[in-house]
């Protein structure tokens, strides 16, 4: 991928000399995009022994009965993280501040990304006459505190509509690389494309709907909504990718290198990596093939309506 001497985005809040925990002992990882089974967003808990547990328990005691915060659907989102179901109000984001890792190669990889997104996307919107919005990129190191509550690096980077901002920490491609073998510079930049699709879904109403339709759903009829969802940004992440093909960046094996991905972030792939077997009705992103398929649909055509994951089969 050449992206090399391309413009950055300036939509970015460095947060990675923070420390931002919020308050709660040992963070609280919510879901993410990309979020992994690894079990890593509960270590801290875990490693106390009898008194972790006692502490676990009196933080979903106080989520569920003090914040109507629902503390299982905090461990269990899908790739955007739902504002509403949190009640919270968002909080006032501090300015971004320089740090030594500022204008280290992957920040400014995600950056250049960030814009490429930005202006595909400004496109696409002022073709239909509207205006495109970005969203705010938010770099972290280990947890955070959104508009949607708090997140752990174990989670995987989020999108969360509540404050329209992406949360990434970049020690996430390390383990895409190494743990799941999903390498490669267009790899890492589908993780934030597909983020960029949770947003887009944002400002043309398809969370909101979904975050007030699953209010009432069971927990088998949320997950397969969700699989629509995920999906849609897949395909989306995909018109980013087509986009950005006409515009001669890509090199030999990028798609491969994207699709590949996709298939190794399946819920089928994960679980059965994870576990040594599957449970389909509680899968919330869509399988290998499902997710390779939306992303190569959106990248061979490079529209919209190709991207209708809420009619018929997927």
């Amino acid at each position: 991928m050449r992206w090399q001497g391309g413009r950055q985005s300036d939509n970015v809040e460095d947060r990675r000399t923070e420390g931002d925990d919020g308050g709660i002992p040992g963070g609280m990882g919510n879901g993410g995009g990309f979020r992994f089974p690894s079990g890593g967003g509960m270590q801290s808990v875990r490693g106390g022994g009898i008194s972790g547990i006692l502490i676990l328990a009196a933080i979903f005691l106080f989520l569920k009965f003090c914040t109507n915060i629902d503390p299982m659907q905090i461990l269990v989102d899908g790739g955007m993280m739902d504002q509403s179901s949190t009640g919270q109000s968002q909080p006032q984001s501090p300015a971004s501040r320089p740090t030594a890792q500022s204008n280290d190669q992957m920040t400014q990889f995600v950056k250049t990304v960030l814009a490429e997104t930005e202006d595909v996307w400004s496109g696409i919107f002022q073709s239909e006459g509207k205006q495109y919005p970005p969203p705010t990129m938010v770099l972290f190191n280990g947890q955070v505190r959104s508009a949607c509550g708090f997140a752990s690096a174990a989670s995987g980077p989020f999108y969360c509509p509540g404050d329209r901002k992406l949360y990434i920490d970049l020690s996430f491609y390390d383990e895409l690389d190494k743990k799941f073998g999903a390498s490669g510079d267009f790899a890492q930049a589908y993780v934030l494309a597909h983020e960029v699709g949770h947003h887009v879904q944002n400002l043309i109403g398809v969370l909101p709907k979904f975050n007030q339709m699953r209010q009432n759903m069971s927990e088998a009829d949320a997950n397969a909504m969700s699989v629509r969802v995920e999906l849609q940004a897949d395909c989306f992440a995909g018109i980013w990718g087509h986009f950005t093909q006409q515009k001669g960046i890509l090199e030999a094996g990028d798609l491969e290198e994207a699709l590949n991905a996709a298939k190794q972030i399946g819920d089928d792939t994960l679980q059965r990596k994870m576990q040594g077997y599957v449970v389909p009705e509680s899968f919330n992103h869509g399988t290998s093939a499902q997710r390779s398929s939306w992303f190569k649909r959106g990248f061979d055509s490079g529209k919209l309506d190709s991207c209708d994951t809420f009619s018929g089969a997927i």
